[in-house]
Parts: structure tokens; sequence; C-alpha cells
């Protein structure tokens, strides 16, 4: 009897921690079980309150708060009828059947941690009622024996009802939690698919300013090919026309033609300063060497669209004016040209009327160049007769090592100078010694074009070509060039080196693409039919052993038309010059020779052929 009291506090108080610990929706369903009007629209404590209301018969039907009471009524009655054993079990069966329609009306609003909750309490009044019945005096043993085996088998038949009733809540459940667990998860799956099209519209945006990005720049670009001196100043010009936008208003604006070249205009305070050199036209843009046939850092820079206006060539001739920078003026690497003055000596206009090297006719020389001086000039009255040279030959001199090469190019080149003085002589020297570039360069009256072995290959080949431009430019204006090239051997090596290899070689030592332009260089020589004429005498080494210069000389054999052969053996006897006379030539002679000198001359090889080689030589030079 004075358990009843101690137990209902903390039955309440435990259930009320219960309900605390639900969560919302849990709460409005119990809520809605137990028929409580307006639960959805409640808020936690208020549904808190209004369930304890229910469930303490404030407002719930009278089969809840019976079933909540049994168990507390079914120890009250127990020591009572205590002389009553079989009453009491008949009570605990009576009130366990009364229990088994309560979960049926509560099982949708009871949770896992409320049934968690109801055991604690069932285990903590099992306790507290041990407890009490120790308490007890003595005089109730009995009854207090009899009540533990009463109190176990209605919590026993209490466990399986509630094991009975859990499964079948959670059976009931199941779609109940599906359906809130898929309520939870909709904000979710929509907040992932509001991601997913922000992403995609972010995406969409960004692809859109790239699109506009790209016809921006193509516009820009395009204006800027249209207009290249525009520097969004106004101005029409480069930023060197922002301090003169007063001065330059009222005045008319003229623009380069082509795309990202330099300002070419021409102001009132300018101040402009001649230069001059030859051009040299490359696959984007064109220079004019100031100082020779290579680069250098006093080149002009010349815009394309002024090598297409004057119809320029490589190898021309350039005089024009270039603007002196002004005092804090960035200063370009390469100062460009804005004006030209002349092309090869003549107006700059007059260039577009001049033919092409390529198209003009090549015929045989026809027109002898004398290389005989006097009569202390030896080697040029040995080549006269040997074999002699006409404008336009294209000849080759075999020049062992030690044979005096330098010394026999160094005599035809004042010889020409002197007996012919109208020719044009450029003197071209490859892969050469520095000493003998000063040798010529005080020897000779005419061109030297010189790269000394210490230079790239490239600088060789760049020089070479250059030249050879630079004479065919005079040709193309009726004049007559002599080229003397020492040495074509040495240059075929330079073109094997710096051209690019194919994949092919001949001769197992030299690249396929090195034997054209050397055969491009040497071929160059011709007469043209009223016109002017390119005349080239080259040398090339034999007698080294080297397979390279073998294979080139095998190349370059059969394109000669005059050929001078110098001997070893006479070199090495001190006879000088050391000309192999029987086996120099050069074809149809006869158009060189007068009719009475050609019979003489075939008469004398006739007789040299008979001859060593040491007595033809007295013989020619007595003779003669």
């Amino acid at each position: 009897m004075t358990e009843t009291p101690s137990k209902a506090p903390r039955k309440a108080a435990s259930k009320s921690a219960g309900l605390s610990s639900m969560l919302l929706a849990d709460l409005k369903s119990m809520a809605g079980g137990l028929g409580i009007a307006g639960a959805g629209s409640m808020k936690k404590a208020q549904l808190v309150d209004a369930i304890k209301a229910a469930q303490s018969g404030g407002g719930a039907p009278a089969s809840a708060p019976a079933s909540a009471q049994a168990p507390e009524q079914a120890p009250e009655q127990a020591p009572a009828t205590g002389d009553q054993p079989a009453a009491a079990a008949t009570g605990g069966d009576e009130t366990a059947r009364a229990e088994e329609p309560a979960p049926q009306t509560t099982v949708r609003t009871r949770t896992r941690k409320q049934r968690q909750v109801e055991r604690a309490e069932q285990s903590d009044q099992g306790k507290q009622s041990d407890q009490g019945e120790q308490s007890e005096p003595s005089g109730q043993t009995d009854r207090a024996e009899q009540a533990p085996s009463a109190r176990q088998d209605r919590q026993q038949q209490g466990q399986r009802n509630d094991r009975k009733s859990e499964q079948r809540a959670e059976q009931k459940d199941e779609p109940q939690k599906a359906e809130q667990k898929a309520d939870r998860n909709e904000p979710k799956q929509g907040q992932q698919k509001q991601a997913k099209q922000n992403q995609q519209q972010n995406q969409d945006k960004q692809s859109q300013q790239n699109q506009q990005n790209q016809g921006q720049q193509q516009n820009q670009q395009q204006n800027q090919a249209q207009h290249p001196d525009d520097d969004e100043d106004g101005e029409g010009g480069s930023r060197r026309n922002r301090r003169r936008r007063g001065r330059d208003r009222e005045r008319p604006v003229v623009r380069s033609g082509g795309r990202n070249e330099p300002d070419t205009t021409i102001l009132e305070d300018d101040v402009l300063v001649p230069a001059a050199g030859i051009l040299d036209v490359l696959d984007n843009c064109a220079f004019v060497r100031t100082s020779g046939y290579l680069p250098g850092p006093e080149d002009v820079y010349l815009s394309l669209s002024m090598v297409r206006k004057y119809h320029l060539r490589r190898g021309d001739a350039v005089v024009g004016q270039v603007r002196q920078p002004r005092e804090g003026e960035r200063r370009e690497k390469f100062n460009p040209m804005v004006r030209i003055d002349s092309v090869n000596g003549t107006e700059a206009d007059g260039a577009k009327e001049r033919p092409h090297f390529a198209d003009a006719v090549p015929v045989h020389p026809h027109q002898r160049l004398r290389l005989a001086t006097d009569d202390a000039n030896l080697i040029g009255r040995v080549i006269d007769i040997a074999a002699p040279v006409g404008k336009g030959q294209r000849g080759l001199v075999l020049t062992p090592p030690r044979t005096g090469a330098t010394t026999l190019l160094q005599s035809v080149a004042q010889s020409v100078t002197a007996n012919n003085p109208e020719c044009h002589v450029m003197v071209v020297l490859v892969d050469t010694r520095p000493e003998e570039v000063t040798d010529f360069q005080r020897a000779v009256k005419g061109e030297v074009v010189a790269s000394t072995f210490d230079r790239q290959p490239a600088d060789h080949t760049l020089v070479a070509e250059l030249a050879i431009e630079r004479a065919k430019r005079l040709v193309e204006l009726g004049h007559d060039v002599v080229v003397l090239l020492d040495s074509l051997t040495r240059l075929g090596r330079a073109y094997n080196l710096a051209a690019p290899a194919n994949g092919r070689v001949l001769g197992g030592v030299v690249d396929a693409s090195a034997v054209h332009p050397t055969k491009e260089f040497f071929g160059a020589a011709r007469t043209i039919e009223d016109g002017g004429s390119l005349t080239i005498l080259a040398t090339v080494t034999v007698g080294t052993g080297s397979a390279t210069d073998e294979f080139f000389l095998e190349e370059l054999a059969g394109t000669a038309n005059s050929e001078l052969v110098l001997s070893a053996e006479k070199a090495a006897k001190g006879i000088v010059p050391a000309v192999d006379v029987a086996a120099s030539g050069t074809r149809h002679e006869e158009k060189l020779l007068a009719p009475a000198e050609g019979a003489v001359v075939g008469d004398l090889r006739k007789q040299l052929a008979a001859a060593d080689s040491q007595q033809a030589v007295v013989k020619v030079v007595g003779r003669r």
C-alpha cells in the first residue's frame, strides 16, 4: 500500500522524459492517434502537454487509462489477497488480458525510444518492489514470497505482449517510416537537382562568355589587320603620335598596308637618316643588311608591304630613309625604313619593269675574258691557252692541297678588273681563313664577301646565297658579273651540316638535301641572250681522300663547261702556275677564239700531248 505514491511521480517523470525525446512528427502522429484536435499546428511543448493530459484521462478514451492503470492496481490488490494466491494469479491473468487490447490502440503512437523507457520503468518498479518487500515485517513473508512470483508472471506476460505489439507496430510503421524518409529525402533531392541546374546554368553562361570573348578578339584582330597603326588614341598612329594630338589633328593620316607592321608615316618634324644595304627577304619579314652580307645590329627592317609595292627582290641594293628616334622614345631592335629612294642605283618605281633572271634565255659564252695583262703574268697567259674563259663561263678549278689556288684566284680577279673594267667582280670566300680574307680585300678591286671558318655553317650558306642573288639582280639590269668562289666543296659541306636532314644519305656521307643548293649556286652561271652574263669560277678540292669531296666532285663534274686542273706534282717541283695543260680545257672554245688563234691552239695541244707536263708548261709560256 505504501508503494503507490512513490511510483506514480516516477512513472510520470519517465513518460515526460520519453515524450520530450521524441521527434515532432512522431508526437503529431501520437496525438492524432489519441484524438487530439489541432495537433498539426501545435509546437513540440504543446504536443507533449496535450499528450500527457490525454494519457492522464483529460481527453483520452477510457480504454487507454484503464490499460495504463491496470498494472498499477495489480500490486495493490496482491497484499490484500495474500490468503488467496489463486485469486491473485487469476487477477494477474485478468489484468494481462485487460492489457492486450491496450497496445492495439496505442501501437501507432509508440516509438522505439518510448518502449525502451517503459521497459526501464518496469525494471525500476521491480527493483523498488523488491526493496519494499525486504523492509516489510516478518509477518508478511508469505505474502512477499507469493507477490514476486505473480509479478514475474505478469512481467513475462507483459514482455511477450510488448514483443508482439512491437512487431505489429514495426510492420504497421514501415510504410509510414518509408513515407517520412521519402519526405525527408525530397528536400535533399530537390537541393541536388537545383544545384545541378545551377551548375549547368553557370557552365552555359561561361561558354557564352567565352564565345563572346572569342568574337571580340576576332573583331579586334580584324580591326588591327585593317588599321595596324591604331593604338586606341584616336590619331590613327602609334603611341608616338599621342604627344602630337594638338598639331596633327588636321593633317591626313597615312596608314601602312600590312598587319603588325611599323608606322611608316613621315611627319614634318621627323628627322630622317639615310640607310643603304643589300635586301634580304625572309619568309615573314625583310631586312636591309647595312654592314655587309651577314646579319648585323645596324640592319634596317623593311615591311613586306613596301617589298610588294616596289617589286623588290632578294639581293637588291636599297637606299632609303630611316626615322631617327627621338630623345626618350623607346628604341626598336631594328629601325624600320620609312622611305625608299633608289633600288640598284635607279628610281624605286623602275624596278617593276625589269625582267626575271629565271625567264632569261641562256646561250653559250661567246665573248672572251682575256686574263693576260703583261708578259710577267704567267697565270693569265697559261689560262688563256689551256682553258680560255668567256663571259658567262661555268668553270671548275680542280685544286689538290697546296697547289696555289688562292694565288690563282687573286691573279684572275686582278686580270678581270684590269682588262674588263665593265665587269663587276665578286669574290666569295666560304669557310676560309681570316688572313686570306684580308689578302683578298687588299689585292682585289671588287666586292669581297667572306664567311670565315669560325662561323656557323648557316652563315656560310647565307653569305653564298645572298651573294649569288645579288649577282642575279645585276645581270637582270644587263651587267656582266664575275664570281670567284673558294671553295664549292666547302659550301657543299656547309649545306650538308646546315640543311635539315630528310633521312636520305647519298654516297653514305652526304644528305640528299645538301646537293641541290650547291648545284643551284653553280648553275646560276650563264650568258643571257641580249642581256648580261654571270661568270662563276669555283674551286673544288680533290686528292684529299675524303669521300665527301669525291662525292661533290662527281656530282659537279658534268655541270661545268670549263675545267682548269692543277697538278700537285708541278706544285711540289715549284712550277708556277701548276696547271695541267693537257687535262684542262673549255667546251666550245671555238666560239671564244679567232679562227687563226684556234688553229694555233689546236696544234699546240697535239704537241703537248706527247711531251711531259713540265716541258708543256715551258713551251706554252715561251710561245705565248
